[in-house]
């Protein structure tokens, strides 16, 4: 499940980063409108959080732009804002949920969930990732080449998912850095070509077809025929 966290305290953003990675989610964070407002059409997200109060595209205006764009992903908004009226209009909006600030996160958690199980009552989502004969089942992380079983690290399993996510094109090392590691730091791309080279040894290695391209100068791609 991807997150997109938009938050412009860094203690907070940074408390929040920790706690959902380790319950298992995949987050990206947004520090202002603008980065959000530029993540959130460019790729597909499960979740967005968002602080209500930001300095520039406030997160209002972006859950307004969520449904104009006719996105049906799940909104839950953060705020110090209490009041009724404030809840109500963010509702009317096109918002799903609203959490004030100071919150216990548990309760965050437990919100995130009821908005999935919401979610996915509604649109009935493919929990399967496939390409060619492979298959990541994101319900209980099963990952499976032509019904062989495979296992995967934690970050190996996330690198996978986005490519994934992404088949059939071209992504960065820069674009995983931000997704995977929640970096966008230039010295660590030699991270994501060692990375690739753990997937391709449980991946491609031992099948004839290979599925995990290199595109010179530009990335990486998984491809296949399905």
């Amino acid at each position: 499940m991807r997150i997109l966290v938009v938050e412009d305290d860094s203690r907070i953003s940074s408390f929040l980063w920790k706690g959902l990675e380790e319950a298992g989610y995949i987050v990206q964070l947004a520090s202002d409108g603008y980065e959000a407002r530029d993540l959130i059409t460019a790729e597909q997200w499960d979740l967005f959080i968002l602080d209500v109060m930001l300095p520039d595209i406030d997160g209002l205006q972006l859950a307004q732009l969520i449904r104009y764009k006719k996105i049906d992903t799940p909104v839950l908004m953060l705020s110090a804002l209490g009041e009724a009226e404030d809840k109500i209009k963010a509702l009317d909006i096109g918002a799903d949920d609203y959490l004030v600030k100071p919150f216990h996160f548990p309760e965050l958690l437990s919100r995130i969930k009821a908005l999935r199980r919401r979610y996915a009552l509604h649109y009935a989502p493919d929990e399967t990732l496939q390409c060619a004969d492979l298959t990541v089942n994101m319900d209980t992380n099963l990952v499976q080449r032509n019904g062989n079983e495979i296992q995967l690290s934690a970050k190996e399993f996330k690198l996978l998912v986005y490519l994934l996510e992404n088949k059939n094109k071209i992504v960065s090392r820069t674009q995983i850095l931000n997704t995977v590691w929640n970096t966008n730091m230039d010295t660590f791309t030699n991270v994501v070509d060692v990375y690739i080279s753990y997937l391709r040894n449980k991946i491609d290695n031992n099948f004839p077809d290979k599925l995990i391209k290199t595109v010179k100068g530009r990335g990486y791609m998984i491809a296949g025929d399905k």
